[in-house]
């Protein structure tokens, strides 16, 4: 079996590729690795498992809770929980591990696996290889008293929201802020928590009917919380993904505002409030040149680590940074969250603008984007991105011609089978010139 962990848990299609017989291996034998690496204290361990709301997300909930009470694991169901929701709820809870069912910004069909230690913590690659290698394994049952009891927690929401209330420095009276819920896991916690702290709320796509989860809305689709921001006259726009751990913004005109300007100007709050450890911010080399400069003409630090949010997690963690992100839209606020939270970094947005009195457009003003094209390659055998010779010379050229104006970046998807192409340059123009070049590159190259 090839490795079926990726940078984001185990995720595929619903029923195909992720199936209720896999999702309930995937369960026990988390179970036991967990047990042995010294997770478990002596007492019966607990785990709480949590779903955004896709129809798949019932059958592989029913799948993983079965698989963790056979294993002899007490299991707390929260329902339809943010994947941050999920994290912070594992540690509140004090649960030995947690599970989140959820395939994030893809489509519907699609549903994955994310696990999470004790503390609400991502596991290591080590553990994630752990748990593929004791698949299917034999192993002895408990019987009797010893297998795990199942229950459902109704506070999780409830809990969940007073935390996220409980960060934010101000309030947000006088705010008129739209929320796009991506019909996904926030459709409940992204409204209560605006209203909370006292902002006119208007929400869109927030009615989730287990189909319509991602479906031209949300952090992927911007088009109609653009509109509803102008219609509404209001002051900001935010689109969470399905399971709501990434946010992107629209300012009072329309224009979109990235997970780039929404870090600079997080970046900026938490300088100012003694907040950011070491001046220093984690990012992506995802992230734009613009953002690059603009910090580094504040005084600020960037660390740059390999895309995916786990990777900014782990830089954070070794270095006791407090702040980290990616263009996309995961921001992480180490001294609030363990995990990319939307709703989190959308509250802290809208603070930062009541607490200077400025606009979005002009509190995201920090950052001058460089023209950014990026091209994903389908269908092609990404596992030799790195290393074709062919594609190495085509992206060395590429990048010689750019010079220092521009820069080049082919990636591996770590959830799709696909490659992506990023190009930046002095113009829109020569960007995408360049990155359709590398794409056909890319195609041929890598052709399957």
């Amino acid at each position: 079996m090839g490795r079926i962990f990726g940078t984001d848990g185990v995720r595929g299609l619903a029923n195909r590729d992720l199936t209720a017989e896999l999702a309930l291996d995937l369960a026990v034998a988390a179970a036991h690795v967990l047990g042995e690496v010294g997770v478990f204290a002596d007492q019966r361990p607990t785990a709480v498992v949590a779903r955004d709301p896709r129809a798949s997300g019932e059958f592989l909930e029913a799948a993983v809770v079965a698989g963790l009470a056979s294993a002899g694991v007490d299991v707390h169901r929260l329902g339809v929980v943010p994947t941050p929701g999920a994290a912070f709820l594992t540690a509140e809870l004090k649960a030995d591990l947690g599970v989140m069912i959820s395939a994030s910004h893809n489509a519907m069909p699609d549903n994955g696996i994310k696990f999470l230690s004790r503390g609400g913590l991502k596991l290591d690659d080590a553990i994630e290889e752990a748990i593929e290698d004791r698949l299917e394994e034999p192993w002895d049952r408990p019987v009797g008293g010893a297998v795990g009891r199942i229950g459902d927690s109704h506070v999780g929401v409830e809990v969940y929201v007073k935390h996220l209330v409980s960060t934010v420095p101000v309030r947000l009276d006088g705010l008129t802020i739209v929320l796009d819920c991506a019909n996904g896991a926030a459709y409940e916690v992204g409204p209560e928590v605006f209203r909370q702290l006292g902002a006119q709320v208007v929400t869109i796509h927030a009615e989730p009917d287990g189909i319509n989860i991602n479906a031209d809305c949300g952090s992927t689709h911007l088009g109609d919380l653009q509109r509803a921001v102008v219609e509404h006259r209001a002051d900001a726009g935010f689109a969470f993904d399905g399971d709501a751990d990434r946010c992107l913004a629209v300012d009072a005109t329309g224009q979109v505002v990235d997970g780039d300007q929404i870090l600079a100007m997080l970046a900026l709050a938490f300088r100012d409030a003694g907040r950011l450890v070491d001046d220093t911010v984690v990012a992506t080399v995802m992230s734009n040149l613009g953002f690059l400069r603009a910090l580094e003409a504040e005084g600020l630090t960037v660390m740059q680590t390999a895309v995916g949010d786990r990777y900014v997690l782990e830089a954070m963690r070794r270095g006791g940074f407090s702040l980290g992100g990616e263009q996309s839209g995961h921001v992480i606020m180490n001294d609030f969250a363990t995990t990319g939270d939307g709703v989190l970094t959308a509250a802290h947005v809208a603070a930062r603008m009541a607490a200077t009195g400025q606009t979005l457009a002009r509190l995201a003003s920090v950052v001058t984007r460089m023209p950014q094209v990026l091209v994903n390659v389908p269908d092609v055998d990404k596992s030799r991105a790195d290393t074709d010779p062919v594609l190495l010379a085509a992206v060395k050229d590429a990048e010689a011609h750019l010079g220092v104006e521009g820069r080049v970046l082919l990636r591996q998807s770590g959830t799709e089978p696909l490659v992506r192409v990023m190009v930046e340059a002095a113009t829109l123009e020569r960007a995408a010139e360049v990155a359709d070049q590398l794409a056909g590159v890319v195609r041929t190259s890598l052709a399957l």
